[in-house]
C-alpha cells in the first residue's frame, strides 16, 4: 500500500494516535505535514520520521482557527505540494457530569473536535478536487457509538464527526475522494493516561484482554488512505478489539 508521491496532513500529530499515524503514513512513502499546537511535540514526530528515512515537516498552529488553518495549509503546499491525504485527528476530551456541564466547556469541545475538522477539510479539499483524487480519514470515537457517562459533550462532538464523514462521503463520491472514519476503542495514549481511567484495570475487561495501541489505529488509517481503499467511502473502520461490534 505505497503512498509514494502523496502529501498527507495529520492534525494533532505531536503524540499518541496522531504521531503513530504520521509515522506509518511516512513509512508508506507519503510526505507528511505534522500539524499541532504543540510545536515541540510536532518536531519530535518529524525527527522520528526523518531518522527512519521519511519526509516530514512540523507545522505549529490551531486546527480550530480558520486563520491558522489557512497559514498552515499555505506552508504545507509551499514546502511539500498539494495535499492528497487528510487525517483529522486533533481533539480534546473531558469528563463532566451532564448537570455540571457548562456552556463554555461544551463550546470548546465542539469547537476543537467538530469545527476543527470542518475548517481543515474545507481548506484542503480543493487540492483533492483539482487532482481528482483524495483521502479524508476522520478520527471519531467509540464513545459516539456506545455513549459514555460524564462525556456528553465529547460523545456529541465525535457523533458530529461521524455525521460530517457520511455527508462528505456522499458529496464527493464521484470526485475521486473517499471520506471515512476510524472510531478508536480503548487505546493506550497520553490523553487517556491524563484522565481518571485506570488503563490496566479496564484493559482486562476488553475481549482481547489488552488496551489498543496507537499503531493499531494508524494501520487502519493507512489502509483507508491507500489506493486499495478507492471503493470504500462513508464507512466505519472500528479499531476497538471487539469492544463494539457493527
Amino acid at each position: 500500500m505505497s503512498l509514494e508521491g502523496k502529501v498527507a496532513v495529520v492534525t494533532g500529530g505531536a503524540r499518541g494516535i496522531g504521531r503513530a499515524v504520521a509515522t506509518v503514513l511516512a513509512a508508506r512513502g507519503a510526505a507528511v505535514a505534522v500539524w499541532d499546537l504543540n510545536a515541540e511535540g510536532a518536531e519530535k514526530t518529524v525527527a522520528e520520521i526523518q531518522e527512519a528515512g521519511g519526509t516530514a515537516i512540523a507545522v505549529a498552529g490551531d486546527a480550530a482557527d480558520a486563520t491558522a488553518v489557512a497559514a498552515s495549509a499555505a506552508r504545507t503546499r509551499e514546502e511539500l505540494g498539494p495535499v492528497a491525504i487528510l487525517v483529522n485527528n486533533a481533539g480534546i476530551t473531558g469528563y463532566v457530569p451532564f448537570t455540571d456541564l457548562g456552556e463554555d466547556a461544551w463550546d470548546r469541545m465542539i469547537g476543537v473536535n467538530l469545527k476543527g475538522p470542518f475548517l481543515v477539510t474545507k481548506e484542503l479539499v480543493p487540492d483533492m478536487l483539482a487532482a481528482g483524487w483524495g483521502r479524508i480519514v476522520n478520527i471519531s470515537s467509540s464513545s459516539a457509538q456506545t455513549g459514555a457517562p460524564a462525556m456528553a459533550h465529547y460523545a456529541a462532538s465525535k457523533g458530529g464527526v461521524i455525521g460530517l464523514t457520511r455527508a462528505l462521503a456522499i458529496e464527493y463520491a464521484d470526485k475521486g475522494i473517499t471520506v471515512n472514519h476510524v472510531p478508536p476503542g480503548f487505546i493506550d495514549t497520553p490523553l487517556v493516561r491524563e484522565g481518571p481511567v485506570d488503563i490496566d484495570a479496564v484493559a482486562v475487561t476488553m475481549p482481547m484482554k489488552r488496551a489498543g495501541q496507537p499503531e493499531d489505529v494508524a494501520y487502519a488509517v493507512a489502509y483507508l488512505a491507500s489506493e486499495e481503499a478507492g471503493y470504500v467511502t462513508g464507512q466505519t473502520l472500528g479499531t476497538n478489539g471487539g469492544r463494539y461490534l457493527v
